[in-house]
């Protein structure tokens, strides 16, 4: 095991951690990333979830518009010459990666185009069992799952919709159907040779004591990292608090029970350029000749 930052990294893995600023707290103030957002739906929905188009708010699920795939390579290029850094093409959003198929039309293009590149996908895990030789095949080395809870009644209570081959889930049914998909997914995705983080969103009073044996659940499974998130208050969960110093202390320290808690992350945009906390370069490079749709939905 080796250490970065704060986190130590299977050895397998360390060629492609130290490279990754969301992986590691060393690459993290070296290395830049570029987000594509082509992901125009999502298949569940989440309480704290808003996802929109804008230039202003910075957090995930928020892009300024949406980029075609086949727009990614000159994307990609004109990133490098403003941020020769740059080492992970990634897609987070603004939805789901795997709820369609721009995301993974995207990463065969940057794979064929930037071999050099460390392609990193996000996913809420639902479909990921489902197409987990399909991510590795289009190039994709370090995956992103986030898991919010692994009982359904604390799911429940912070994921409200699930949509499965075009049916409709709620309750504690569609937490246990999310659930369980995650699990299969990222033990498959871990037996394919995937770097895989998790990331928690940090729920007070609803799955603050819960984070614990997500960890554990996942570190079974062959997660290499987690990352806990505070929560943003919006959507049905405008009126929490945001976790305190010492609730996200106590959350990270039940955490590295189990696995390293990565601690650098920056509430990325689904459409972020550059070095993570040195500047956000995607106002230069999103220009008026982009090829964007405005559109998203749920489902």
């Amino acid at each position: 095991m080796s250490c970065l930052g704060s986190a130590k990294i299977d050895e397998r893995f360390s060629h492609i951690s130290t490279r990754h600023p969301c992986f590691s707290g060393v690459a993290n103030m070296a290395h830049g990333r570029l987000h594509l957002p082509v992901s125009p739906s999502c298949n569940i929905q989440c309480r704290f979830c808003r996802r929109t188009f804008n230039k202003a708010e910075q957090r995930p699920g928020v892009s300024a518009a949406l980029l075609k795939p086949e727009g990614a390579a000159a994307l990609v290029r004109k990133a490098l010459e403003l941020c020769p850094e740059i080492t992970v093409a990634g897609i987070a959003g603004p939805g789901d990666t795997l709820a369609t198929p721009q995301a993974l039309e995207t990463f065969r293009i940057i794979h064929r185009e930037f071999p050099h590149l460390i392609n990193c996908m996000s996913t809420n895990g639902l479909l990921l069992e489902r197409y987990a030789e399909d991510v590795r095949d289009a190039g994709v080395k370090t995956l992103t799952v986030t898991v919010n809870a692994i009982d359904p009644v604390i799911l429940d209570k912070i994921c409200s919709l699930v949509i499965l081959d075009g049916k409709k889930y709620s309750g504690v049914e569609g937490a246990a159907i999310l659930i369980e998909a995650q699990k299969r997914g990222i033990r498959k995705a871990a037996d394919l040779g995937l770097l895989i983080k998790i990331n928690i969103v940090l729920v007070p009073g609803v799955n603050g004591d819960h984070i614990g044996e997500i960890a554990r659940t996942v570190s079974a499974l062959g997660a290499g990292i987690i990352n806990i998130i505070p929560l943003i208050p919006q959507h049905e969960f405008a009126d929490h608090e945001v976790p305190d110093c010492e609730e996200l202390a106590r959350a990270r320290e039940a955490a590295e029970a189990y696995l390293p808690v990565f601690r650098h992350c920056q509430h990325c945009r689904a459409d972020a350029c550059g070095i993570p906390g040195k500047g956000d370069l995607s106002s230069l490079l999103y220009g008026e000749e982009r090829e964007f749709e405005q559109t998203f939905s749920h489902g």
